[in-house]
């Protein structure tokens, strides 16, 4: 199990705070300095199978001033995967990487069946 997170991020912190209270196994990536490959994303995105757009931080201010709302529909797998390898910022986040899942964000009850 792997979380890939940003620590300033408070979302990021309950799913860390979550996994620990659990007494969980899992290693821990900073998503800005241990970016993701494009292809860990693209293997991602195809494990996940719900298209790219849900691996985007569509809030964040790199997306905003990158102006990826109306670009991103567009994107091949491939494109994506390298725009999200080039700048973790670009990333929703947590990331929570499992043998048979990912879990994009902090999504209580899904963290409550881990």
């Amino acid at each position: 199990m792997e979380l890939i997170y940003y620590p300033k991020c408070s979302t990021c912190i309950k799913a860390l705070k979550h996994l620990e209270s659990k007494n969980l196994s899992f290693k821990k990536r900073h998503i800005v300095e241990q970016t993701p490959t494009a292809q860990e994303f693209q293997q991602w995105i195809e494990q996940y199978g719900q298209g790219i757009k849900p691996f985007f931080n569509t809030s964040g201010q790199v997306y905003r001033a990158m102006n990826l709302k109306d670009k991103v529909n567009n994107l091949s797998v491939e494109e994506a995967s390298q725009l999200l390898s080039s700048n973790g910022m670009l990333v929703k986040r947590p990331l929570l990487i499992l043998d048979d899942q990912i879990i994009i964000g902090y999504k209580q009850e899904l963290y409550e069946k881990l």
